[in-house]
């Protein structure tokens, strides 16, 4: 359980970090397209990457399970397709909840959201859970 919370929180850290990168219209306020020079720019970069990225992993590790519930028939008729509508619903929850986050347009939320599901894809495919003795 712990595992998978780590999993879902390092996810939405590299997730949010390779989307303001290389993603047109996804940023954090402030200069940090380009990572700092100076030290306290730097740490407050990646402090409130820390921060954003860790609340889109609780909320992935959270909330995601209950909408996929709810969602169920949803997800049954567009054969688990509804699963990226969640998670982009859950990226922009995440920049709802945390004024650094910027995401300008829907393409930039749908590009945030598919590239958080593929590292998480990744992560949870490679590093599995740990087994039980």
């Amino acid at each position: 359980m712990l595992w998978r919370l780590f999993l879902q929180i390092v996810s939405g850290v590299l997730g949010l970090f390779l989307a303001q990168k290389y993603v047109p219209g996804v940023d954090f306020t402030g200069p940090f397209f380009i990572l700092p020079k100076n030290a306290a720019t730097l740490s407050e970069f990646l402090r409130s990457l820390v921060f954003v990225g860790a609340l889109l992993g609780i909320l992935n590790h959270f909330v995601k399970p209950l909408l996929k519930k709810i969602t169920l028939p949803l997800r049954i008729i567009t054969l688990d397709l509804f699963s990226l509508v969640i998670l982009m619903f859950l990226v922009w929850l995440t920049k709802v909840f945390s004024p650094e986050l910027v995401i300008e347009g829907f393409s930039s939320l749908f590009l945030t959201a598919l590239i958080v599901w593929g590292i998480n894809f990744i992560l949870t495919r490679w590093l599995p859970e740990k087994s039980k003795f």
